[in-house]
């Protein structure tokens, strides 16, 4: 949590400023001075008289608010996008009585919507000045600059107030969001995994020739050798080496489609989130992960990492993702993928599509590349199409929108039943079960050893 001091020394000569209650008391005596001057026209000295009165309240509040005797603002300098931040704020004041006391920041909108974050300070239960938190939840990836901080109090009247403010230069750097790899149950679930955590080589279904054994009930039969079995006239099963060291790239469409909110943040972060958690556990089972991502042209493509402690390179990879409100290029990125791919790899396609106009050329270029790599296809549930097909039909408009939601749908179906006949296996399900069903399937793959 990154501190903004803001030191009490030197202070430039504190402004007073009108509260919105005394705007309201202001608005008040207009209707007031227009029925003295209707009814006695000689009278009308007393609506200035009452301005006055009002005016001198607010500068006497204000200067019984006190002065400052110091503030400061405390700011994370790293946080996830999607996740509760807290923002916290403190202050001191020499003498005087407050009613209440603000604090308020300018930020980038990506920090906080409208990129401003305004909240209250109460005393501290110590008695040592006035304290205040706020929480803000960032909704894009990238740096949020903190350009200006503000402190205000009002007077006990709460008519008038004194008010200071100051040039900031800092920087919230926002990354992906992690908590689905911190999460308990992974967690739990990366201590009981025997892939990738155990010093000694592994026998399974691979495709190495490992070891014989003898046979017993229950073994799969087309494990038998049959050659090994006849020199020794008894059965002999092969053990093969678990397959390890595999190639996996995670590619990212960080176009239009992928831009678009889904429950309150754009399809991409929340495929990068679910991209990240599965690396996490390929990484710990053995295997090396890249990522690559591509909009009207490639934007990135990381070295393969094979190890875990490296992750954080992942994760600082992923957050240089940029969202770019155009059709992405699928022919140019994925032939540049094809071309810097030296072997066999797993290749997580994250995109998304609004019919099959628009998908025709993803479909092809997904088909060239599934003619030499593995292809697994990531796209989200489109839970407003959903929402709207199942929508009572109260009336015309209603019905009308339902049909044609259902269109889409069906039309979406049969995009993806395509791309399971081209030999690419598809994953659509919500957002929020994106990342379970991608460790399952690839969990699934890379035990039917189909990578290499």
């Amino acid at each position: 949590m990154a501190r903004l001091r803001l030191p009490s020394v030197s202070l430039p000569a504190l402004p007073l400023v009108p509260t919105e209650r005394a705007a309201w008391a202001m608005a008040a005596l207009a209707p007031v001075a227009l029925v003295i001057a209707a009814t006695a026209p000689g009278a009308w000295v007393a609506a200035p008289v009452l301005g006055g009165v009002l005016l001198a309240l607010v500068v006497i509040d204000a200067a019984l608010a006190g002065r400052s005797a110091g503030w400061e603002i405390h700011t994370p300098a790293d946080v996830e996008v999607g996740q509760p931040t807290p923002v916290a704020a403190s202050a001191g004041f020499a003498d005087g009585r407050r009613g209440s006391v603000t604090a308020a920041l300018a930020c980038d909108p990506r920090l906080a919507p409208g990129g401003r974050v305004t909240f209250a300070l109460a005393p501290a239960q110590d008695g040592a000045g006035w304290r205040g938190q706020t929480t803000v939840t960032p909704d894009r990836r990238g740096t949020a600059a903190i350009t200006r901080a503000w402190l205000r109090w009002e007077g006990p009247l709460r008519l008038g107030a004194r008010q200071v403010s100051t040039e900031r230069g800092e920087a919230v750097r926002i990354w992906p969001d992690l908590s689905p790899v911190r999460s308990k149950d992974l967690q739990t679930f990366l201590r009981n995994a025997q892939t990738g955590l155990i010093a000694r080589r592994i026998r399974g279904e691979g495709t190495q020739f490992e070891a014989l054994s003898e046979y017993e009930a229950g073994m799969d039969r087309r494990r038998i050798d049959w050659k090994a079995s006849a020199r020794h006239n008894h059965l002999y099963a092969r053990e093969n080496e678990s397959e390890r060291n595999n190639q996996i790239v995670f590619a990212f469409d960080c176009g239009q489609a992928m831009c678009e909110p889904v429950d309150g943040l754009p399809r991409i972060d929340r495929a990068v989130s679910a991209a990240l958690t599965c690396a996490y556990v390929a990484l710990k089972g053995g295997d090396k992960c890249a990522l690559f991502g591509f909009a009207r042209r490639p934007q990135l493509m990381t070295p393969f990492i094979g190890n875990a402690r490296a992750f954080h390179r992942l994760q600082s990879a992923a957050a240089g993702l940029d969202y770019e409100s155009t059709e992405p290029n699928f022919t140019l990125a994925l032939a540049t993928l094809t071309a810097r791919l030296r072997r066999r790899s797993l290749v997580v396609v994250f995109s998304d599509f609004t019919d099959p106009t628009a998908a025709e050329l993803m479909v092809e270029s997904l088909g060239r590349l599934a003619n030499k790599h593995l292809v697994l296809f990531v796209t989200m549930a489109d839970a407003e199409i959903e929402e709207i097909i199942a929508a009572p039909a109260a009336d015309i408009a209603t019905l009308a929108r339902s049909v044609t939601a259902d269109t889409l749908a069906q039309q979406r179906k049969l995009v993806l039943q395509r791309l399971r006949r081209m030999g690419i296996d598809v994953i659509e399900a919500p957002w929020n079960k994106i990342g379970p069903q991608l460790i399952d399937r690839y969990l699934l793959i890379k035990n039917s050893e189909t990578i290499g």
